[in-house]
């Protein structure tokens, strides 16, 4: 059966993730092509960005010569503050979000009813790759609102036919009851709000009352190990979702049931890698950072976007028989990196240490403190009830093995203060990591 090579307005249709490479590449040069004369056209902040390097939408012949055009980075949207980076006239836009602007003036994203579609179709094709079907109920425990989690995952669900639940986040009690009384089968929320949901749920004794099947997690980095803690403690596959509100939202790439790295929607995000400190594109299967070209988005087109997502890209088919190229999970982001006495630390390294330590809950904190010319960093790690009944002889003992894998894994000394079950904060969204106080 032929695929289509036009947008999708239908529900989703796995064809379009199986199409051969050679068919692929010759859309992806087609809609390159076009959304860089939409940039260049009508975005004059990245036509300013061409003419520096002396580039034309007409010097893209070949899918290699993307490399030649300007990144686009976050400080652009910054810069153009608040729709400088919008191609289309606003009576087009049909719907705004924006991030949440804790570090300054917050990034805008716009989409035309078509974005809209597209980004439906996108998330259904995530939901599908995880298995979720029309005869699903899917509560999204993301952000509504601004933020682009919870809208992008309700149409998308609602593209595929399930049922949604569109309860947001917050007031967990009342979410676990949801989820016994309404029979959801499918959980979306970040990876550290569904472990509180899963504490809650066993703490009223409704863990083995629930029919939940699968859960959709990302908005923040996780490791096998808190898979293995959500499949553990919530009966359920965990399926990680990649996406930012830059490029679309959700969407962008998803794992599927064989969990082997995440399938990337290529016939609408054309993916590098490159070097982070000297922006070379990198050979496949190279670690580096994540760059995205978005190559059907309308309000909004970005060109070479910097991630900062630290990850690499394989094209091998996946046992699934996807064809499109599969990421790896993402282990941290490249400004977001710790960087202890000449040591680059990521928060997902720790906590890929804590899940392999018997006696650690998967609740912790980095306490980074400057020690007259030094950092120093602190690990606060929650015990659980077991140890914390057993003598202080047991704690030490504990303590001073996570200080050894950590520096047996990352070649870093750290203290580590171990502290009761609960707290540590939990989080209704992302999980709060890293407490800087450098900065205070």
């Amino acid at each position: 059966m032929a695929t289509s090579t036009t947008l999708s307005t239908t529900i989703y249709n796995p064809l379009y993730e199986c199409m051969p490479r050679e068919e692929l590449a010759a859309l992806q040069l087609r809609r390159l092509k076009d959304v860089t004369a939409r940039a260049y056209n009508h975005v004059p902040a990245y036509r300013a960005k061409c003419q520096t390097l002396g580039v034309t939408p007409l010097d893209l012949e070949t899918l290699e010569d993307v490399r030649h055009f300007p990144f686009t980075v976050k400080t652009d949207f910054r810069d153009n503050y608040p729709f400088g980076m919008f191609a289309v006239p606003m009576e087009e836009v049909v719907r705004i979000h924006s991030s949440s602007g804790t570090t300054g003036k917050p990034t805008v994203v716009g989409y035309t009813a078509n974005d809209i579609d597209v980004w439906s179709e996108v998330i259904a094709r995530s939901l599908g790759c995880a298995g979720v079907t029309r005869k699903d109920v899917v509560q999204v425990c993301y952000g509504y609102g601004l933020f682009t989690g919870g809208l992008g995952v309700h149409y998308g669900a609602e593209r595929l036919g399930c049922t949604v639940i569109p309860i947001s986040g917050g007031n967990t009690k009342r979410q676990v009851m949801i989820m016994e009384d309404y029979g959801s089968t499918v959980l979306a929320s970040t990876p550290s709000y569904a472990l509180y949901m899963a504490e809650v749920a066993q703490e009223a004794g409704m863990r083995d009352k629930l029919k939940l099947r699968v859960g959709i997690f990302g908005a923040e980095p996780w490791s096998e190990g808190m898979r293995h803690d959500l499949e553990k403690n919530l009966g359920i596959l965990a399926i990680d979702i990649y996406g930012m509100s830059e490029l679309i939202g959700p969407g962008v790439a998803n794992e599927c049931e064989h969990q082997c790295g995440l399938h990337m929607f290529e016939d609408h995000f054309y993916p590098e890698i490159i070097d982070p400190d000297t922006a070379e594109v990198l050979p496949a299967g190279s670690r580096g950072e994540l760059v995205v070209t978005t190559m059907t988005k309308e309000a909004l087109p970005v060109i070479r976007y910097r991630t900062h997502d630290i990850t690499s890209l394989h094209y091998e088919r996946c046992g699934c028989g996807r064809t499109m190229v599969r990421m790896d999970r993402v282990t941290g982001r490249s400004d977001d990196m710790l960087i202890i006495r000449g040591v680059n630390v990521f928060p997902s390294q720790i906590e890929e240490v804590l899940t392999n330590i018997e006696g650690t809950a998967p609740h912790y904190q980095l306490h980074v403190r400057r020690e007259g010319s030094l950092d120093e960093l602190e690990l606060w790690v929650e015990v659980t009830e077991t140890v914390l009944k057993d003598e202080i002889r047991s704690l030490e003992t504990l303590s001073r093995r996570i200080m050894s894998e950590i520096h047996s894994v990352l070649g870093l000394t750290c203290r580590v203060k171990l502290v009761e079950p609960k707290t540590i904060e939990r989080s209704e969204g992302k999980a709060k990591r890293v407490i800087d106080h450098r900065k205070g």
